[in-house]
């Protein structure tokens, strides 16, 4: 197959960076399709810890082209932070290894302004979004009002557009948030500069793509998120503002949807959230904490801690569904080493009836009562299994059998936060 799609398949977080790092050498281009720097993507190399929020995660990887879509919405001052940290790392990106779709929409300080207060007028009903300015960047998008990388480097019409926008935005500012207006002539020099800075990395990358797999170049698609943040498909309105499965790579690349490869979705051992919505199987006790120090588990992103809890099979299965997922990636089954039992939600019950699937019809998951099944753990420390073979009975017993209650295969195993801490079982074969 010309091209492979990972996605994650919880609610983010789910190791996503480790494993699109891991298959990068099987691959030309690495190409992330939606999201935000609201995406956190961590990659441990060599004892050297990266956590990659815009730049796709085959950066690290010599030879690697490397394409921000036109799906994603670029914060230019992230973005520029990004590269000149990778740099002073030691990791050379060029225009040679990284291109930036002139389509896609830029986030002015104006939509990190709006986000923050949206959120304040939220209160209680809060989203418990980064702030970082994806969603009104989005709204700005499908309000055909947004201005884009092309608009961005072309400094003949890029001060006109902008402060067409910044008269409406300052209107808010001022009326509803008794805020200072944001100065036009500040906000084009600053925002230009960042322009000419990214201008050498922009160009067509839809026709750049198509033209890689017309030469039987082989692609790998990043996604940002999970699968149950998606916008259209995920726990709404605690979702993302974009489409973070399979579906979201032709609107967010251009790339021909007849030309897609299999995809595989990534799950951790457990479940984690960050912000407010449901969470099924969110553990609220001591459990739910010692799960949260066993993984480390505070946002890449945000430092915030996650919500923690157990492995949600219904959730998992749905998420798997409906990106038509060929398998699956476990991420993290080092964490759950020295439990002696192993909780896994397996079912809903709702009014008294049993659920196997993720309802759909429901605004509010509150109701639900998850019914688990306790599967017996293991003492021994895995982090240095590399072959299936090596991990321990109880171990394999557990991957089986979720392989079994997901109705999916498990093709990769991560037993630690190296990119060389992995077993896989099958994944790379289908390269």
């Amino acid at each position: 197959m010309p091209s492979l799609c990972v996605f994650g398949a919880q609610w983010g977080d789910e190791g996503k960076g480790k494993i699109i790092d891991s298959l990068a050498p099987d691959v030309d281009l690495v190409v992330r399709y939606q999201g935000g720097s609201n995406a956190g993507h961590t990659v441990v190399a060599d004892g050297r810890k990266f956590v990659l929020h815009l730049i796709p995660s085959g950066v690290l990887h010599p030879g690697r082209l490397n394409v921000i879509a036109n799906g994603v919405a670029i914060d230019p001052c992230k973005l520029v932070e990004e590269l000149d940290g990778l740099m002073e790392a030691g990791i050379e990106v060029t225009p040679a290894s990284l291109k930036i779709s002139a389509r896609a929409h830029v986030i002015f300080e104006h939509h990190m302004g709006a986000d923050q207060n949206a959120e304040r007028l939220r209160g209680e009903r809060r989203l418990g979004t980064t702030g970082r300015g994806i969603g009104p960047a989005y709204a700005d998008k499908a309000a055909r009002s947004g201005l884009r990388m092309g608009d961005l480097i072309d400094t003949a019409t890029f001060r006109e557009r902008l402060g067409a926008i910044l008269l409406e935005r300052n209107a808010q500012r001022e009326k509803l948030f008794d805020e200072a207006p944001l100065d036009l002539d500040e906000q084009v020099q600053r925002y230009a500069a960042l322009g000419e800075r990214l201008k050498p990395f922009v160009c067509d990358t839809g026709a750049l793509l198509r033209k890689a797999d017309r030469d039987g170049k082989r692609l790998l698609f990043e996604a940002a998120q999970g699968a149950m943040l998606d916008l259209d498909h995920g726990t709404y309105p605690f979702v993302t503002s974009s489409s973070t499965g399979v579906g979201g790579i032709a609107p967010g690349t251009g790339f021909p949807p007849a030309r897609l490869g299999p995809a595989y979705g990534i799950a951790k051992a457990y479940c984690t959230r960050v912000g407010e919505g449901p969470f099924p199987t969110e553990d609220h006790g001591k459990a739910g904490e010692d799960l949260r120090e066993r993984g480390h588990e505070y946002g890449a992103t945000t430092g915030r801690p996650r919500r923690c809890g157990w492995l949600d099979a219904v959730a998992l299965r749905y998420a798997l569904e409906f990106n038509g997922a060929e398998g699956w990636i476990l991420t993290n089954l080092d964490v759950l080493s020295g439990l002696e039992t192993i909780p896994v939600g397996v079912a809903y019950r709702l009014d008294g009836e049993r659920r196997e699937h993720f309802p759909g019809e429901l605004n509010d998951l509150s109701a639900i009562e998850v019914e688990y099944e306790h599967r017996p753990g293991w003492s021994e420390d895995i982090t240095a299994c590399r072959q299936y073979a090596d991990l321990p009975a109880a171990a394999r017993d557990y991957v089986e059998w979720l392989e079994g209650v997901v109705a999916a295969p498990i093709r990769m195993i991560s037993v630690g936060p190296d990119r060389e801490q992995l077993i896989d079982r099958g994944l790379r074969a289908v390269r």
